[in-house]
Order: C-alpha cells, then sequence, then structure tokens
C-alpha cells in the first residue's frame, strides 16, 4: 500500500481499481465501484507551476499532457483522450526532442498554470453571530472572534450580521456611531426586498445568476458603486477598530423568553440576508458567510423546531417515521439558499457550539454543495471550536490555504464514462458523452462547482467502463485509458490558477486477468470509496440497510477473489492486496457512519460531511482508529484495535479522527496519582507519561476540525471513547476471562475473528 500512498503524494488521487476490467458485466463483479478518490489542491512535494496559460485540444478541450503524442517536426500533438491532432500555436515553434515544453515532462503529470491578466476581488469574509447564546458563551465567541479578526490578511473584506428574534446588518463604512438595518426573524423576505431595504436596489434588476467565464471573475456589481459596498463590507485593516467596538458593545438578545420556551432564534432568515447581500456587493468572486450558531432555529425560514420545549428537537427516528413537522421545509429552503450560493460563488461555513442540536442536518445541503468548512463542538469555549477557528485565518504549516471559486472537471478516454460524484461539489449540469446514465452522487455532468477548496478537499468520482471498437493510436501499447483532473480556482494570492493532473491505467479483459486485478487492488482507497457509497445510500435511498448491503458486497468480493477450494472455509485465503480489507469492512459497520443510533442527526451529518471531504489517509483513521501503545519494555509501538491491548502497565494513544484518547493502565494511574512522577528517581516514568500526551498534542495541532482530546484512566467514566473503538475478543459471555491487568467490554455485538470466520464459510459456498 505504500506505493498507492507514494502515487497519492504525487499527484492527489488514489483508486481502489488500479487495472480495470474491459467489460461492464466483469466490473460488477468486482463489486468495489470504479472510482478515483481526488485530492485537487493536494499540497504536491515538488508542483511545477508554469507562468503561461495551456493548450488544449480543439475537439475535447483537454490540455496537453505527457501522454500525448508529439510530431517535433510538423509541430503536431495527438491528443490521447479523442485522438485528434492538433497544431502547436506560433510560441511553440522551437520545440524538438531535445527542448520541450514542461507540460510534456513525465514528472509533469501534475501542473499548475498561472493564467494570466485574471485577477479576482480579495477575499470576503461575512461573520454571522447568533446572540441568543448565555453571556459567557457570548464572551468567548468574541473573544475568538476579535482574535480572529487579526489574523486576517489585510485586504480581506469584512462585513458583520448578527441575529437573534431579529437580524441586524451593521454598517461598518459608518464609523460616527454604530448603525444597522433590522429585519423581522419570523417573516420571510425576498431577495429583492433584502436589497431594497438595504439601499441596494440597483442590484436587483441584473438578477443573482453569474455566469462563470472560463476563469473570469466578476466585480462589483452592475449599477452599485463602490461606496454602496463599502458601507457593509470594509478592507480588514480600515474597519479593525470599527469592527472590535461593535464586538465590545455586543449584547445578548434582548427579545424575552418564557421559562418553558426556547430562545426565538432566525439563523435561515439571517442567512438568506447574508446570501442575498454578498450576491448584491460581489457576485462571483470568493466570499465566505462564517455561520456561529449557539442552538435551534426557532424562527422565520429553516425552522427546525417549535419554541415550545415540550416539543423535542427530532431524532433519526422520527425522520424515518416522517414524524417530523419542519424538516422537509427546511430542507427545501437550505437547497434553494445553495443554488443561490453556488450561482454567486460563495460559501457557507458553520461553527456550531451547543449542547442541543443546531440543524446541520438540514443545513447539509448548503455546506456540502458549496464546499464549505463545518465544526460542532459543545461550547464557544471549548479548545475544539477555538483552535479549529485561528486554523482557518493563520499561515503557516497548519494553515487551510483556502481557495476560492473553483470550478473541477473530468475528462476521460471514449471507453470511460462518469457516474457522479460525491464530495463538497454542485453539479454545473454540463452533460455530455462522457456521462454516465447510471448516476451517484452530483451526476449527469462532467464538471462541478467548488465555491470553496483547500488543499485537503476531496472529491470521489464514480466511473463505468463503456467498451468501444473505437482503434486509436495506444492501442499498440496495451489497452491503455486516461483520466484527466483539471481544477479552476481562485489562489490565496488573488490570480486564478489552473491546476491539470493526468493519469494512465490499462484495463484487462479475460478469465486470465483475475491475478491482474488483485495486484492492482488498493484495499484504503476501496474501504473509504465503500464507506462514502454505504453514507450516501442512507441518506438518499429509504430503508437502506447498509450493514446488510455491506455484508453482501464483503462476500461477493471475497468469493470472486478469494482463494479456496468449494465448500471448505479452512482452506479460504486472500491474497496481501485483500487481507486487510475484511477488517476495515467490520469497523465501518461498527463506525458512527452506520451506526446512527447513539448519535443525533445533527452528528451524523456533521461526520459524513467531513467524511466525505477528506483524504484516504484521515477517512480510513475515520473508519478503523490507529492504536499506540507505550509501555516501560518496549519503543511505542503499534497496537491491533482490540480489547487484548489494555494491560495495567501500560499507555494507549487512540487517534479516531474526531477525537483522541489517552488512556492510561489501572498501574500506571495509581503510580500517576501516588506522585511518583514527580520523584527524581522516576524520571523514565515521568517520560513515559509526557511521550504519548505529546504525541496526542501533535495530531491535535494538525488536523482541522481540531479532535477532542481525551485523558482517561482504566475503569474510568471517559474510558468508554477507547472501548467503544475495540474489538470485542473478550466480553461479558467470554469463557476465557481478561488477561491479568486487562478488560472486557459489555457487548453482544460479535468479534473480529467470529466476523471472518462467517465470510469464510458463506464465501465458499457452492
Amino acid at each position: 500500500m505504500a506505493d498507492f500512498a507514494d502515487l497519492e503524494a504525487l499527484h492527489g488521487v488514489r483508486m481502489p481499481w488500479n487495472v480495470w476490467p474491459s467489460s461492464k458485466a466483469e466490473a460488477t463483479k468486482c463489486v468495489v465501484p470504479l472510482t478515483a478518490i481526488v485530492t485537487p489542491l493536494h499540497a504536491a512535494p515538488a508542483l511545477t507551476v508554469l507562468p503561461y496559460g495551456p493548450l488544449r485540444c480543439k475537439s475535447c478541450r483537454s490540455l496537453l499532457n505527457p501522454f500525448c503524442r508529439v510530431d517535433f517536426q510538423a509541430k503536431l500533438w495527438i491528443c490521447p483522450f479523442c485522438y485528434q491532432r492538433n497544431h502547436f500555436p506560433p510560441h511553440y515553434a522551437s520545440i524538438s526532442d531535445t527542448n520541450q515544453p514542461a507540460e510534456l515532462f513525465p514528472q509533469c503529470a501534475t501542473v499548475e498554470y498561472t493564467l494570466p491578466g485574471e485577477l479576482g476581488l480579495p477575499p470576503v469574509f461575512l461573520f454571522v453571530l447568533d446572540t441568543c447564546i448565555i453571556e459567557e458563551e457570548l464572551g468567548y465567541l468574541k473573544t475568538s472572534l476579535t482574535q480572529a479578526i487579526t489574523l486576517l490578511p489585510e485586504n480581506a473584506m469584512v462585513g458583520l450580521i448578527t441575529f437573534g428574534a431579529q437580524v441586524h446588518v451593521h454598517e461598518l463604512g459608518f464609523a460616527e456611531c454604530s448603525k444597522s438595518y433590522v429585519f423581522r426573524g419570523a417573516k420571510e423576505v425576498t431577495r429583492e426586498k433584502i436589497l431594497q431595504n438595504l439601499e441596494l436596489t440597483n442590484r436587483a434588476a441584473a438578477g443573482s445568476g453569474v455566469v462563470q467565464r472560463s476563469g473570469a471573475i466578476a466585480g462589483i456589481g452592475d449599477g452599485i458603486t463602490k461606496t454602496s459596498v463599502n458601507r457593509f463590507l470594509l478592507p480588514a485593516s480600515s474597519c479593525e477598530f470599527t469592527l472590535s467596538s461593535l464586538l465590545d458593545e455586543l449584547q445578548r438578545d434582548a427579545w424575552p423568553t418564557a421559562s418553558d420556551q426556547r430562545a426565538a432564534r432566525c439563523t435561515g432568515t439571517a442567512l438568506s440576508v447574508a446570501t442575498s447581500l454578498l450576491g448584491a456587493c460581489v457576485p462571483g468572486t470568493g466570499a465566505r458567510i462564517m455561520a456561529f450558531v449557539g442552538g435551534p432555529c426557532t424562527e422565520g425560514a429553516g425552522t427546525i423546531v417549535s419554541k415550545d420545549l415540550s416539543d423535542p428537537i427530532r431524532s433519526h427516528k422520527d425522520i424515518d417515521k416522517d414524524a417530523v413537522p419542519h424538516y422537509r421545509k427546511a430542507i427545501k429552503f437550505y437547497e434553494g439558499l445553495a443554488k443561490q450560493l453556488v450561482n454567486q460563488g460563495h460559501v457557507l461555513d458553520l461553527f456550531a457550539s451547543a449542547l442541543d442540536q443546531v440543524g446541520i442536518a438540514e443545513m447539509k445541503v448548503a455546506i456540502e454543495r458549496t464546499g464549505g468548512l463545518v465544526v460542532l463542538s459543545e461550547s464557544f469555549g471549548h479548545p475544539v471550536f477555538k483552535e479549529s477557528l485561528k486554523q482557518v485565518f493563520e499561515s503557516g504549516e497548519h494553515a487551510l490555504d483556502l481557495s476560492f471559486n473553483g470550478i473541477f472537471e473530468v475528462n476521460c478516454s471514449k471507453e470511460v464514462k462518469i457516474q457522479g460524484a460525491i464530495g463538497p461539489c454542485a453539479s454545473l449540469e454540463r452533460k455530455g458523452i462522457s456521462c454516465a446514465d447510471t448516476v451517484i452522487g452530483q451526476g449527469d455532468t462532467s464538471a462541478w462547482k467548488m465555491s470553496g477548496l483547500n488543499r485537503s478537499t476531496t472529491l470521489t468520482v464514480f466511473f463505468e467502463v463503456n467498451p468501444t471498437t473505437q482503434p486509436g493510436p495506444y492501442s499498440a501499447t496495451g489497452q491503455q485509458f486516461f483520466l484527466q483532473f483539471l481544477t479552476l480556482y481562485q489562489h490565496k494570492g488573488g490570480e486564478m490558477r489552473l491546476r491539470a493532473t493526468t493519469l494512465t491505467r490499462r484495463s484487462v479483459e479475460g478469465a486470465a486477468s483475475t491475478e491482474e486485478l488483485v495486484a492492482g487492488f488498493d484495499q484504503e482507497a476501496a474501504a473509504v470509496t465503500m464507506a462514502r457509497l454505504a453514507s450516501q445510500k442512507m441518506e438518499a435511498e429509504e430503508e437502506f440497510d447498509a450493514t446488510r448491503w455491506l455484508d453482501r458486497s464483503l462476500i461477493r468480493l471475497a468469493s470472486r477473489f478469494g482463494d479456496y477450494r468449494k465448500d471448505d472455509p479452512s482452506s479460504f485465503m486472500f491474497a496481501p492486496s485483500f487481507a486487510i480489507f475484511p477488517q476495515f469492512m467490520f469497523n465501518l459497520r461498527r463506525s458512527q457512519f452506520v451506526q446512527v443510533f447513539n448519535n443525533s442527526p445533527d452528528e451524523t451529518a456533521y461526520f459524513r460531511m467531513v467524511l466525505y471531504r477528506e483524504n484516504v489517509t484521515n477517512s480510513l483513521v475515520m473508519i478503523q482508529p490507529s492504536l499506540i501503545s507505550y509501555s516501560f519494555n518496549a519503543p511505542p509501538e503499534a497496537a491491533l484495535l482490540d480489547v487484548a491491548a489494555i494491560a495495567a502497565d501500560r499507555i494507549l494513544l487512540l487517534d479516531a479522527y474526531f477525537s483522541v484518547v489517552v488512556f492510561h493502565g489501572m498501574t500506571i494511574a495509581q503510580w500517576r496519582n501516588a506522585g511518583y512522577h514527580k520523584q527524581p528517581e522516576h524520571e523514565a516514568f515521568a517520560q513515559l507519561l509526557k511521550t504519548p500526551q505529546d504525541d496526542a498534542q501533535a495530531i491535535v495541532n494538525e488536523r482541522f476540525p481540531v479532535p477532542r482530546l481525551v485523558i482517561c484512566d482504566q475503569y474510568g467514566s471517559q474510558a468508554r471513547f477507547l472501548l467503544a473503538k475495540l474489538n470485542p475478543s473478550a466480553t461479558y459471555t467470554s469463557t476465557n476471562g481478561p488477561a491479568p491487568g486487562g478488560d472486557i467490554i459489555f457487548t453482544d455485538d460479535v468479534s473480529l475473528q467470529v466476523f471472518v470466520e462467517h465470510l469464510q464459510r458463506l464465501a465458499v459456498q457452492s
């Protein structure tokens, strides 16, 4: 798997199958879909950035790349996708075998072009603050935001909207005193009315749609002056004092709330006002609405629950039974908001900090289609929120490097069709001959809008094979096909860039092909693909049983690619490239993506959004956490994710992506409580305690969203964070008890060993 990880580091692409079957029937037997998990802006170690525009094929619009056939005498190149012959333009006249342009070098399969003359406006950050929270929480939020404003780029434009029972749009350009425009939260306000009330009506006639030319960025809206924009959006350098003063003076929402009622909170109306304001002032340029929400919407558009506290917030069971009066209407509202934001090229980020739900399940469509960030924490004072917010704005090694206004395109050989994509994107409905009839996720298109993206944003693109009888110039080299991923985006420096990654793979046919398919199987990428597809099916298909679907898929895969004698389970064997895949599936079945019983709809939506947008390595940690063991007798070493790893004289470090757990065995905890680590003669013990804490902090520092750090002891109440993730090889029903100092898990779940035995028995059946 190291080879596949190296390829990902170079090109930002991982595929479950690196050799493809050549027919639809054979592809169906492969069970795991043909996909490419693409990180468009991955941090390549030596990325070539060219200061000129690309050469495009005049037929299929794909870019010149190292796989093109080139006739240096005739100054021609043949496109590997459509076999079109293209002439080089005059400024390529001096090319030869010994003088080739960079994009033809094999090491430049991934290359980036700086598009000349296309500069965007500075990035825009519109903060939308919930003021229905308690004074203490509001204090935490104001402190974090004041710090964030100091980290903003000096040329970034900033705006402020606050909301409670009403929406307040603050006019930052009026420095003489605090001035704001107020909208009633309970009333659904049209876009035209919002612009009229904000005195931005000149833009209303122009409509909200923005036509995106190839890389061109629209500026300020027609008929609207820079002065009008500067009333609400000002450069951070010139409004830092005004904004800080406004935050200092900000009070909790004064609207009276009865003791048996929830606060009147109009989140949907506030986001609608923010979207219309940005659409009027800065359409088509990089802008983010950053919403900070501390409770459920109870008023106006996007309401998720009534104000009456006796009315509980919807659960998974309520949604399954369709016993949720506000759910469908709220989703419809956010779908409309998502469409408006995508047209404008703007992003919705959500920072939700509450002990109760805030409506992430309903907002998911708007956040995901615009490529927004989402952070879920218990309080605005919690490190998960504070450190995550800091990472958005700070520069340096762990910064997100936010980019804006992206368009992601896929070109492929004629024998390959695109089914769709899962991830933070919205379809641009660019249907062509490369689109398949079967649709998965955002389909019926070969191009997607990615309004917001960073260097870890990832999409999963689904393909199907569509054999063609047309012979091409590449058929002599074997059945080769090509994929090209193009990402046009606004770089953080303001210029437009186009990144192109071109890859080739082989397709094989016939009975002898199984060996080659097995050798090219990437079990890590396959596990991530299955996790995303199962999660997407759970959202899109009613009554979908994910556990049963995963089990059946695994049995079919084992039956097709396992090595065994019929009806003899003991003879079953997987090749090394498949060996860990059943373990991944076992942990996926038990994960928060499939088992929603113990999570709220908000938590499930949050987990899935993060799963869809992270790269293979990070997604795999969410599916199967990593466990490291620390002891006196050996250096830190990877441990099996099993209850047998627990020992009284051992410290365990569990990385479950959303939480990082440092777990002290019983003896270690007793020694620490006795203060041995403070005594000079026990320096080794002090070091043993410190090392896992340092390693845990290193994980926390480099991850977004920042995970929850849990430090606990064996038999302590928070030990559940570790025990819930371990394989229950020893339970309360086991005949053999745990080893001395070990532990058991109180569960009726089967262990990995029993799971694999069942798999072998079912896979070898006649």
